[in-house]
């Protein structure tokens, strides 16, 4: 029996090992666990605060600020929204005036209470003299706002300059966005000044002969265009034949140049470029 028990040491030497090194492994485990919990409490780990995203802000070439266009869409100076999934930032440009009439026109005949003839072209450019009694009155042909005027008459036949022919004159911008211009004129009335709102048939100036007109007879030289910043005297003096629309107004109608004058601006091209008679 004591041999038997001589072959069985090996074996519990063997088995006694294998629990004393689990049993240190797991005492690590343990213990490495405690030191991780411990270090956990000391030193918690905080997350950042989530911080909204600002919506970004939008400017419009108007001085208009509106907030949140990025995602929403973007917001014209006219009122127009244009969708759109991500981050559009900028405002579309303004539509053409021409194109978006903000009111319905109401047009009248731009001379008032006097005859005055005028014929179907006009040299060089289109535009129309409506020939009339010294002192007759322009009226605004439509509600709108004053645009350009011109008090003092600088011009001289020695320089022609463009920019002086016109002599005394008053520039309007409709409710349809279409600029109606009278020129030579004899006085521009005291209280028609830039920005001045005004409704159709509203006195502006008296019939002359101021400018280029010396000379020529008493006259309104009437014109149709589109708006241009200030000085575009080359656009202003007219780009649409104004005579289809006087002979409307003339007759009680109300036919309106807004298409003719958008197409006539496409075609131009260049505003800042003079074309002809410059």
């Amino acid at each position: 029996m004591s041999k038997h028990a001589a072959s069985r040491t090996p074996s519990t030497s063997r088995a006694a090992w294998w629990i004393a090194l689990m049993s240190a492994f797991a005492v690590f485990v343990v213990l490495a666990g405690l030191a991780y919990a411990v270090h956990t409490l000391r030193h918690p780990v905080v997350a950042p605060p989530l911080t909204p995203t600002p919506s970004p802000t939008v400017s419009s070439p108007s001085g208009v600020t509106t907030v949140g266009a990025g995602e929403a869409g973007d917001t014209d100076v006219a009122g127009a929204t244009s969708h759109h999934r991500h981050g559009a930032r900028h405002p579309k440009r303004a539509t053409s005036p021409t194109s978006s009439p903000s009111a319905v026109p109401h047009y009248r005949f731009p001379i008032a209470d006097c005859t005055a003839t005028y014929g179907s072209t006009h040299h060089d450019y289109p535009a129309a003299d409506m020939f009339a009694a010294r002192g007759c009155m322009f009226v605004a042909p439509v509600d709108g706002r004053v645009d350009e005027v011109t008090r003092d008459d600088t011009w001289s036949s020695s320089t022609n300059l463009g920019a002086d022919r016109g002599g005394r004159s008053v520039s309007l911008v409709g409710v349809d966005g279409v600029r109606y211009y009278g020129s030579h004129l004899e006085e521009v009335l005291s209280d028609i000044r830039p920005g001045t709102h005004v409704t159709a048939g509203t006195p502006l100036g008296r019939v002359g002969d101021s400018g280029s007109a010396a000379g020529t007879g008493t006259h309104l030289h009437f014109a149709i265009s589109w708006p241009t910043p200030a000085g575009y005297w080359w656009i202003r003096r007219g780009t649409v034949y104004p005579q289809p629309y006087l002979n409307s107004w003339r007759d009680g109608g109300q036919a309106s140049p807004v298409d003719e004058v958008v197409q006539a601006r496409a075609a131009y091209g260049d505003d800042s470029r003079c074309h002809t008679y410059c």
